[in-house]
């Protein structure tokens, strides 16, 4: 068994995106011409603009800059939370062009924390990919022996494989997107994996894009709790974690 591991890359994201950001803000209300606007944005920084856009609200504009994020080490679990996030597109590894297991004796998959600290807990869970591996090899080898092989054999064997199974994926979001997401996922409720892979995604973007993502994080650092009776109750915490000093 190979324990997979979480590893995010922010592979682009569109050039200069606050300035992207600014011109399509601008275009709105000038009356000026789109060179002579352009001409106008690339000579100026742009950083308090941009800020003043996020807390007036008018996020439009900030649709316009987009990121692409390549992701490995997360499981079939995570992926599945991740694309009901629809304002975004992506390109997930195959389980029936991709054979699982190969010169592997198992698969990768993700173990959850709190089995992975249970030494019992991970034997049992361990033991049961191992037999996932077996039976899906099986189906595969009985399916060969009647000539379905490749892709037609592992369309139907891979109903076997566990939620655990590790998958890739690639993720394009724009920024407003991104905001809502991490708002979103980063929070204390989200369900850990997840929350690891956007807490990932958000180191990535505040280097690339800083002004935009600069009070970017779970939806409680500057406003009361949006889970309500649902809190995690740790808003103190949450925040000094952000480096966050409101009370």
């Amino acid at each position: 068994m190979s324990e997979a591991k979480l590893k995010v890359i922010l592979l682009r994201h569109s050039p200069n995106p606050e300035e992207t950001i600014a011109m399509a803000a601008k275009l709105c209300y000038s009356p000026a011409d789109i060179t002579s606007l352009k001409d106008k944005i690339e000579t100026k920084d742009q950083k308090a603009f941009v800020e003043k856009l996020v807390k007036m609200g008018h996020m439009s504009p900030i649709e316009h800059a987009s990121f692409t994020f390549a992701v490995e080490g997360i499981s079939r679990a995570c992926s599945h939370q991740l694309v009901r996030h629809r304002l975004a597109s992506y390109s997930q590894q195959s389980q029936r062009y991709v054979s699982e297991g190969g010169q592997q004796s198992v698969f990768d998959y993700i173990i959850p924390p709190l089995i992975k600290d249970d030494p019992e807990a991970k034997k049992i869970f361990g033991k049961f990919m191992e037999e996932a591996q077996k039976t899906y090899d099986l189906l595969i080898e009985k399916l060969n022996r009647k000539g379905i092989k490749g892709e037609s054999a592992n369309q139907d064997a891979r109903f076997i494989l566990p939620n655990a199974a590790e998958t890739k994926i690639m993720v394009t979001m724009n920024a407003r997107e991104l905001l809502h997401f991490f708002r979103q996922r980063c929070c204390n409720r989200a369900q850990w994996e997840i929350r690891q892979m956007a807490e990932e995604m958000l180191k990535l973007v505040k280097k690339a894009a800083p002004t935009i993502f600069h009070k970017a994080g779970p939806g409680c650092l500057y406003t009361p709790c949006p889970e309500g009776d649902y809190s995690c109750g740790k808003i103190k915490e949450v925040r000094k974690k952000y480096g966050i000093d409101k009370n």
